[in-house]
């Protein structure tokens, strides 16, 4: 087994505490799942929740500009899309990608080579513009609500950025401590943010009952320009797209699974009881969520006049929080403004945790992000410089934001009904795949319609792409010529092979497999004892390494050991044939206690090309970069093993 260095003994105590999770990153995430603390699915669902709930403090207001009269109605057709559209996909998701790798883990196969991995790229990059824009949005939404606040000093009203960054910093502070201080604020906002909306909703609601005229005034809105009532629901479901905002939460929920405590006999492949337990989180969180978008809709758009809606107004992107100052007071009011004001802060902590559950996924096992990206501590420092930059270019603006939001929600979402349908054909599920199909339309007609209505968003979600494609590439490029060697494995006849050497110098020539015959070893083995001058009585053994997908970047190495005539030949399939080479003759002189040496033949061609088929194809020039891989893999230039070129 071929082992990366250990980590340096002499960091700083900053950087130890940076990089403190690194060793339970390199056992892969399941381990590190595995060793993570658990949490009960209630408390992880107040983590996603902060950002879905969050919604109703400005949610209510959206619905109320976008429909008018018909607000009540359109939120109803989102909450129907919510409960049958959106909470089976992710249950389906939850089933079938449990690890928290999302949505995106279902669709990674679907395109193979470089293609599958771009692919995945521009997922990410969706990921990112949903996940950086909740960030910013909501630290920016709970500093408008800080600034509207009458009891809040003037001078305070020209500083939204800078109380956006303090916001944002704040929420990067709780991460760097760790996900159990995360959840344990999260539960309390949740708690206390729901029942001062029950207040409010509750007393609202009392007031439309002594008031019934509220009702017929919007019943007289309401069939103003639509007595017809099939034009008005057709009018409501076209407004929808609209109120997309309220469908946000569901990626997250299935990003954060593996916080979620299972059962005691949970297995790798199929944690039931933790997947049981996403089930419930996202039943109760859309159920909860759906609850709340109705009762809110309905006693904003009765009770408000429709002045107070627009921009200006005293409802404008506050509209419960009007209604908790107009009927229960200034001190509830203030203290229902306090509670927003606190969970659209802390709204970003589920995105920081689905970046933090998604990203060390995929880049680093690429090779597409160094490995520092697998701590959490270090990427919670690079989303919030990230943040920051978003914040400062959009200067606060929360409309500015909106578009680039409700874009990634929806790409989002409509991927992941895409993927759903996708597993549903593949397993010949004939009703499973109308079902899907079907809710995969209306989401991808609802993104369609966010698209064209607001097109700065994909202009955003095309920045965020583009930054991680290239970034990724960059990173790819600069750790090609590392180990990139999970594992070795050897089957019998492999590990007799290297046994009978250990008793001799370990030759080894390096063989680009052709016909395979005897023919083919016998002419082979004359030219490098000829080239090298290797006497012939010395042994020999041929190597050979057969590209398999060279868009990889780690994995494990089956060694077969094969015998044509009295050739005896170790045959391998690896991503990169240098870096398979360098760790098979690492892991020969970790067994046998001797350096091996290998043979190859000059390449003949332009060495840019070769550069550019090692990056893209797994090959190259192969005796450079062999040794190049060891160089970097082994300090010592006593205990590298012999690399030799003739020809």
């Amino acid at each position: 087994m071929v082992k990366p260095n250990p980590p340096s003994q002499h960091r700083s105590s900053f950087l130890n505490w940076l990089l403190e999770e690194e060793h339970h990153e390199r056992e892969g995430p399941y381990h590190k799942a595995q060793t993570e603390r658990k949490y009960p699915w209630w408390q992880v669902m107040c983590l996603t929740g902060v950002d879905y709930f969050s919604t109703l403090g400005y949610q209510p207001g959206i619905a109320a500009l976008a429909a008018g009269a018909l607000s009540p109605i359109a939120t109803f057709i989102l909450v129907l899309l919510t409960l049958f559209g959106a909470l089976p996909i992710y249950r389906r998701i939850a089933m079938n990608s449990p690890h928290g790798e999302g949505s995106i883990a279902m669709l990674e196969h679907l395109l193979a080579w470089w293609q599958g991995k771009f692919f995945v790229l521009c997922l990410l990059g969706f990921v990112a513009t949903d996940f950086i824009i909740t960030i910013t949005l909501s630290a920016a939404d709970a500093t408008a609500h800080i600034v509207e606040n009458p009891m809040v000093p003037e001078f305070l009203h020209s500083q939204t950025v800078g109380i956006t960054l303090m916001l944002i910093t704040l929420l990067g502070i709780v991460f760097l401590r760790g996900f159990r201080e995360a959840i344990g604020l999260a539960v309390v906002l949740v708690f206390a943010y729901l029942a001062l909306n029950l207040i409010t909703i509750s007393v609202s609601a009392l007031h439309i009952l002594n008031q019934p005229s509220v009702i017929t005034d919007w019943q007289a809105a309401l069939f103003a320009d639509r007595s017809n009532p099939v034009l008005l629901l057709a009018s409501a479901a076209l407004l929808f797209p609209k109120l997309a905002l309220g469908l946000s939460g569901f990626e997250t929920g299935v990003a954060v699974m593996p916080l979620v405590q299972g059962s005691g006999n949970d297995t790798e492949p199929k944690p039931r009881g933790r997947i049981r337990n996403t089930h419930k989180l996202l039943l109760t969180a859309a159920v909860t969520m759906s609850v709340f978008l109705i009762a809110s809709s309905l006693v904003t758009t009765l009770l408000i006049p429709v002045a107070e809606f627009q921009p200006g107004g005293a409802a404008n992107g506050r509209a419960l929080a009007y209604l908790a100052h107009l009927y229960l007071g200034s001190g509830f009011g203030t203290l229902y403004d306090l509670s927003t004001i606190s969970i659209l802060w802390f709204a970003g902590a589920s995105a920081m945790a689905g970046l933090l559950n998604i990203v060390p996924r995929y880049l680093p096992r690429y090779g597409m992000a160094p490995n520092w990206a697998r701590a959490a501590r270090p990427l919670v420092l690079v989303y919030i410089a990230i943040a920051f930059t978003v914040t400062v270019v959009f200067q606060a603006d929360v409309e500015a934001q909106g578009g680039a939001y409700a874009t990634g929600v929806l790409v989002l979402m409509s991927s992941a009904a895409f993927a759903v349908t996708l597993s549903a054909y593949r397993r010949r599920a004939t009703r499973s795949i109308l079902l899907f199909g079907l809710i995969t339309l209306v989401f991808v007609y609802t993104t369609v319609v966010n698209i064209i209505e607001r097109p700065e968003g994909i202009r955003i979600a095309a920045l965020f792409i583009a930054t991680i494609v290239i970034t990724s590439l960059i990173s790819r490029i600069w750790r090609s010529t590392e180990l990139r060697v999970e594992r070795i494995d050897l089957d019998a006849s492999a590990r007799q092979l290297i046994n009978d050497e250990r008793a001799h110098m370990i030759r080894l020539i390096a063989n680009r497999k052709q016909a395979g015959d005897w023919q083919e070893y016998f002419l082979k083995e004359q030219q490098v004892r000829e080239d090298n001058h290797i006497p012939d009585a010395e042994p020999i053994l041929f190597l050979e390494v057969e590209i398999s997908d060279a868009s990889e970047f780690s994995e494990t190495i089956q060694i077969q050991g094969v015998e044509v005539g009295e050739y005896r030949i170790l045959r391998a399939r690896s991503a990169a044939v240098p870096n398979a080479i360098a760790a098979i003759l690492l892991y020969l002189r970790n067994e046998t206690g001797k350096l091996p040496h290998v043979y190859f033949g000059w390449a003949e061609g332009n060495p840019v090309k070769y550069l550019a088929r090692f990056i893209l194809f797994g090959e190259g020039d192969i005796p450079v970069l062999t040794r190049e891989v060891l160089r970097k893999a082994e300090r010592d230039p006593q205990q590298r093993p012999r690399i030799h070129v003739g020809g």
